[in-house]
């Protein structure tokens, strides 16, 4: 079996069905496996999960915090800014287009270090990672961890009922998740960890980091405007870790053919580019399935992309050393602009 089809933990009701094709659970087995696998008392090894959950219910305050306590003009803005495109934006940066694809490369740790922490720390890294590389390799198929035909609950549960790394992994397979996550900065579990903790990330370590990461950001928040900027911006982040659950759904086009001619390039799955996520988070997601490692995916001159703003601008800062931009390459291939017409068209943008 390749390494990519056991890399995940299978839900109960299973990938597939005996003959092969995408098994649609309903609901109730959709909602069971949820709960079962935030169960910490009965596996510890669901902690990263109920992790994941738990930072999610611990906005919630801040959310109430914000609609009944800070409502305000200025504070409903600074919400949309910091969690429709500070939020976004850092996931496509960071969880994306670095973990996921290495798209780009940092010159020294301190520079990781530092766009990892930008924004609130709300989705592991492990969760995200793995799960997307075996997305790539099988979009819109059965063991698609969020495959969009299996409905919106199918992916909007997907961090605990799909995407986590399998708890009976071989040594030589959980080699290779390490060298999925190495470049990450993550610090991981020995094998023999992994098989007591089931996670490649050291439970001490992502608390830790949690905790700091939070706290370093409610006091900035709070030196620049006080508990009501601070109580705002942690209920941006919260409102974002809920709605960017809905994306691969919605980015899928609900499991259903929506692509269209002349927008949509790739034809491989259902992949489709969308203005709102593409504008606001740099997520070209029908161009992003078609070059998955090129650190730009707005390719067309109204696809802007905040993403690749920041990877260049840490470019010419000297803290990126390298990337791979596919531009010139859709360019030449879908829009037959020849080699002279897209090396003026990219030294323009």
């Amino acid at each position: 079996m390749a390494f990519l089809d056991k890399v995940l933990q299978p839900p109960a009701y299973g990938w597939k069905d005996m003959d092969g094709k995408f098994v649609r659970p309903g609901f109730k087995a959709i909602l069971t496996e949820f709960f079962t696998r935030l169960n910490v008392f009965n596996n510890r090894k669901n902690w990263l999960p109920f992790f994941s959950w738990l930072k999610i219910l611990c906005l919630v305050p801040f959310v109430l915090l914000f609609a009944f306590k800070f409502l305000s003009i200025g504070n409903v803005a600074a919400v949309f800014v910091y969690g429709m495109i500070v939020m976004g934006t850092h996931g496509t940066i960071w969880h994306h287009r670095y973990c996921t694809h290495g798209a780009y490369r940092f010159r020294n740790r301190f520079w990781r270090f530092i766009t990892q922490n930008l924004t609130l720390n709300i989705i592991p890294e492990e969760i995200y990672v793995i799960s997307h590389h075996v997305h790539h390799a099988k979009s819109d198929q059965p063991g698609d961890p969020y495959n969009a035909e299996g409905g919106f609950w199918y992916c909007f549960l997907a961090d605990v009922n799909h995407q986590p790394i399998a708890k009976d992994l071989a040594e030589m397979d959980y080699k290779r998740v390490e060298r999925l996550m190495a470049h990450t900065g993550v610090k991981g579990n020995s094998f023999k960890q992994y098989q007591y903790w089931g996670s490649y990330v050291k439970p001490f370590n992502a608390v830790l980091s949690w905790i700091i990461n939070w706290a370093f950001w409610y006091c900035a928040f709070y030196l620049i405007g006080g508990h009501g900027l601070a109580c705002s911006l942690f209920a941006a982040a919260g409102i974002w870790g809920v709605g960017v659950r809905t994306f691969n759904y919605d980015g899928h086009g609900h499991g259903e053919d929506k692509q269209r001619d002349g927008v949509d390039y790739n034809k491989k799955d259902k992949s489709i580019n969308q203005l709102w996520p593409g504008l606001v988070a740099g997520e070209w997601h029908n161009n992003h399935h078609l070059y998955p490692k090129s650190a730009r995916s707005g390719f067309k001159s109204y696809q802007l992309d905040m993403a690749w703003l920041y990877i260049s601008f840490m470019y010419r800062l000297g803290a990126v050393v390298s990337y791979r931009d596919d531009k010139a390459a859709f360019k030449a291939k879908y829009l037959k602009l020849t080699p002279v017409t897209v090396a003026a068209a990219v030294a323009n943008k």
